[in-house]
Order: structure tokens, then sequence, then C-alpha cells
């Protein structure tokens, strides 16, 4: 009886061991090999982290995630001010919530979680309408308050959108031509360039990535 209960337990445990390293050896590598493989020949870009690169080659950030750009932060702390020679992001308020990061220097995502009516929130849009028409009001072009989208003042859901809407890089246009002693034209053509359409002709807004349409601009810039 013993010596059956032995052997009964030898089998279990090399049948376990078995099944072990057959699903170690097709989960765990011949799997994820295939996935990879098949990532890499299908959707290259994507598999990488739909990474976009400068015109020297050099990575700049993915085309999924938003990013600020701002000065370097004064002595003394506070708030960095916006770098006003690129187009602005919208504003990432929910990141504050519930992290440190307020300014997408992590992979951090969160809304502002605030309803409609809240004080804060509130306060929060006015700042942010004021310092739309103060930042990019220029000598020939003044902001109409009423001509700034939803996008110019409130964050996205996940506080990490990479897009704006063609309606506040419109805005921005005269902005980033005198700051960058560029014509308002160059930039509208610049703009136009990278604005998308609705996916599939009907499904979303037309929207602009502002890491692209930066990464256009420095390059422009660069080569003026």
């Amino acid at each position: 009886m013993t010596h059956h209960t032995v052997g009964t337990t030898v089998r279990v445990l090399g049948a376990g061991l078995r099944a072990l390293l057959v699903l170690t050896l097709v989960c765990g590598l011949l799997y994820p090999l295939a996935v990879t493989g098949v990532a890499q020949a299908l959707f290259p870009g994507k598999a990488d982290g739909s990474e976009i690169r400068d015109a020297s080659g050099q990575i700049v950030g993915s085309s999924l995630i938003g990013q600020r750009y701002d000065l370097p932060p004064e002595q003394g702390g506070g708030a960095p001010a916006p770098d006003l020679r690129w187009f602005q992001p919208r504003p990432s308020n929910g990141l504050g919530t519930n992290s440190v990061n307020t300014g997408y220097a992590l992979l951090l995502s969160g809304a502002t979680n605030r309803s409609g009516d809240n004080e804060e929130l509130i306060r929060w849009v006015r700042d942010a309408r004021a310092a739309v028409v103060r930042d990019n009001s220029t000598a020939s072009y003044r902001v109409d308050p009423g001509d700034i989208p939803a996008d110019a003042v409130t964050s996205s859901g996940s506080g990490l959108d990479p897009h704006i809407s063609p309606a506040y890089a419109k805005l921005q246009i005269h902005r980033v031509a005198e700051r960058n002693a560029l014509g308002v034209a160059e930039v509208e053509h610049l703009v136009a360039d990278h604005t998308d359409g609705r996916v599939l002709g009907f499904l979303g807004e037309p929207r602009v990535n502002v890491l692209e349409l930066n990464t256009a601009l420095r390059d422009l810039t660069r080569n003026g």
C-alpha cells in the first residue's frame, strides 16, 4: 500500500513538473517571442512605443503621451512658467490630485474628479483663460476670450492627452511666430500639416499632436 502511494505521488509530481516546464516554455518564451515578432513585423512603430524622432534621429518622446514645455524653474520653488516659444498642451491639473506629478514628468494619470460647479475648478478655468489671453496676445494680434476652446483651459480625463484642438493650435500661431522670428503664414502652414482629421472620416474630432508639431517647429527653426 505504501509503495503504491509513493509511486502515485512520484508520477503526479513528475506530471506536474513536465506540465510546468512545457507551460513555461510555451507561455513564458515561445508565446511572448511570437507576439513580439508579429508586432515588430506588422506594427514596428507602435510596438516600440510610438516614438517620435527629430530631424537628427534623436528620440524626443512618444506620440501617445503629452508633455509640457516650460522654462527652468526659478530658485525658491514655485510652478515653472511656460516656454512661450513652443505650442502649449492642455492643462494637467488632474495629475496633482493623486501624485506629486503636475507637469507630465512621470507616467502618472488622473482626472481632477471635480464637478462643474466646484469652486477650485472654476478658479482653475478662469486663471487658465486669463493666462491664454495674456500669453498669446501679441502687438498685432489680440486673443478674444470668446474664441478660447475648452481644451485650452481644462485638462483631459487622463491628464496626459498629447493632442489639442486645431482651434487651440490656431490661437497660439501668432505668439509662436513672434517668439521664433517666423512668418505667421509659415507657422499656419506648419499647423495645417500636423492637423489630423477624424478617424475613418467620421470618428472623433480633428486634432493636433503637440509633440509632433513642436518637433517640426524645432527642426524648422534649426534650419532657418
